[in-house]
């Protein structure tokens, strides 16, 4: 069975021109491997995934996979409000040599707890990937039961949940059901959701701090919540920051001032509210980070 521990970036998808921006998206990924992260999540929510091309989508996974050459895990963002579209995304990152799969819980057709088991199984089972299953109500609409997360892990290909609920009691409450790895799926819940048990986190603000990141959660997951709290106050004014308008707007903004990215979304996402711009920047500078 797939072990999953530690920091896992949530890549941005950097842009340039309107295409994908290969060369910074390496330079990214060097950064990352720098840090020492676990793993690092390409073509998630972080990396503007409704907006690529199918074609675009599956080469960020392979220039992902191909420059990491195995120093970190790899976790393809392939989920879909679709089955049969996730298996045919999640086909072509087995093949390419993923680790195993990011499935948020399918959005806007609202299925039954039953169909969201279905789905994921599905996936797992017909194309052999681990899958980290991605419960994230607010963006979905629906919300994966603790019940149905107790039947999916009596799969073993069912490697980890992603809690994006904004509930630490969720950890408390997968763990007492069933025997499965949570990471946090937010920043500024890490900590505290370590403290109960999950592994570590599927992180936005790793993009721009991982080394940072990555010492915040060995602390944790070592007992040394002293330190790991000393961290947790550091950074979290970004933590919440980050989120002070839809991700991944904030943190690509973020990277852009730092000189590594250019400042470019597709729609509908878009730059940031001037205000709301400045206020990320002044928040980067108290926190050390330079822009």
């Amino acid at each position: 069975m797939l072990s999953l521990s530690g920091v896992y970036t949530a890549l941005v998808t950097p842009f340039r021109n309107g295409a994908v921006d290969y060369p910074a998206l390496r330079a990214l990924l060097q950064e990352q491997l720098d840090a020492k992260v676990a793993g690092v999540v390409p073509v998630g929510t972080s990396g503007e995934s409704p907006t690529l091309s199918v074609a675009e989508h599956i080469k960020v996974i392979a220039e992902t996979i191909e420059f990491v050459k195995g120093r970190c895990q790899v976790i393809a963002g392939t989920g879909a409000n679709s089955t049969g579209e996730a298996l045919e995304f999640t086909t072509e990152a087995a093949k390419l040599g993923a680790d195993a799969s990011l499935q948020v819980t399918p959005y806007y057709n609202k299925p039954t707890q039953e169909g969201v088991y279905r789905h994921f199984s599905t996936i797992a089972d017909q194309t052999g990937l681990p899958v980290v299953i991605y419960n994230v109500p607010g963006r979905t609409g629906i919300a994966v039961a603790v019940e149905t997360i107790a039947r999916l892990a009596k799969n073993p290909l069912m490697a980890a949940v992603k809690e994006a609920g904004g509930s630490v009691d969720r950890v408390s409450a997968i763990r007492d059901a069933c025997d499965i790895t949570v990471l946090s799926g937010d920043d500024s819940l890490t900590v505290p959701m370590i403290s109960v048990g999950a592994k570590g986190i599927i992180s936005v603000a790793s993009n721009v701090i991982p080394a940072e990141m990555v010492k915040m959660v060995a602390a944790a997951l070592a007992g040394d919540f002293k330190t790991a709290g000393e961290f947790h106050r550091k950074y979290y004014p970004l933590f919440r920051d980050l989120f002070i308008e839809s991700n991944p707007i904030p943190v690509k903004a973020a990277l852009a001032a730092l000189g590594k990215i250019a400042y470019e979304y597709r729609l509908p996402l878009c730059e940031m509210a001037a205000g709301n711009r400045e206020k990320l920047l002044a928040t980067m500078r108290k926190c050390g980070i330079g822009c």
